[in-house]
């Protein structure tokens, strides 16, 4: 066993009890990743490329681009009939949006965080954007008074007014 496989199972260990690996979603997971942890070190990487594979990875298994989006026609999927006006999504990124007019905007580009660490997103989280783009998404944290870390949310206006 590799010290990769020996290693993830400790630390799996400490997060899942035996009895967690029983059944249910928790065993699902565990095995997973203990599969995905096998395949990596089946291939034996240096210190120079696991990193690089492990980064690559996590950023395609979230869906996530690898360059910035482009704004060309070919990356445009047409989701008019959900609505009057023609309307695109983006193939890339399912969060990115055209208008009719050409106009862009994301809709992930604030997610705001509640005290209790829930997360959500609202009038507020959309951003225009101009291509070429990579998408960003800033976490700001809300109050129970209404209020917002406005500092946080300032950083997100700066960012996307960058790419107008």
């Amino acid at each position: 066993m590799s010290n990769l496989i020996k290693h993830a199972k400790k630390e799996l260990g400490l997060i899942y009890s035996e009895e967690d690996l029983k059944e249910g979603y928790n065993k699902l997971a565990y095995d997973c990743i203990l599969e995905l942890i096998e395949v990596f070190s089946k291939q034996g990487h240096s210190g120079f490329s696991a990193p690089y594979v492990a980064n690559m990875f996590k950023t395609l298994a979230n869906f996530e681009t690898l360059t910035p989006l482009t704004g060309e026609d070919d990356e445009w999927g047409d989701i008019s009939s959900l609505g009057d006006d023609p309307k695109y999504q983006n193939i890339r990124n399912g969060a990115v949006f055209k208008n009719s007019d050409g106009s862009a905007y994301y809709i992930e580009a604030v997610v705001w965080r509640d005290s209790d660490g829930d997360c959500y997103t609202n009038g507020k989280s959309k951003m225009e954007v101009k291509f070429p783009l990579i998408p960003k998404t800033f976490y700001v944290d809300s109050y129970e008074d209404g209020t917002y870390n406005e500092k946080q949310y300032q950083e997100a206006l700066d960012y996307y007014a960058k790419t107008n």
